[in-house]
């Protein structure tokens, strides 16, 4: 039983660690875009 705890835990810590990646990842991305509307606007004024 306590394996299959240890097994459950590092999942799930995996887990956590591969969603905040994403997260980090996707706000990245939003702050690209914004950066690229902010120097249209600019370029266009």
């Amino acid at each position: 039983m306590k394996n299959w705890m240890k097994m459950l835990l590092l999942s799930m810590f995996a887990v956590s660690v591969a969603a905040c990646n994403t997260v980090e990842g996707v706000g990245q991305d939003v702050e690209e875009v914004g950066e690229e509307i902010e120097e249209t606007a600019d370029n266009n004024k």
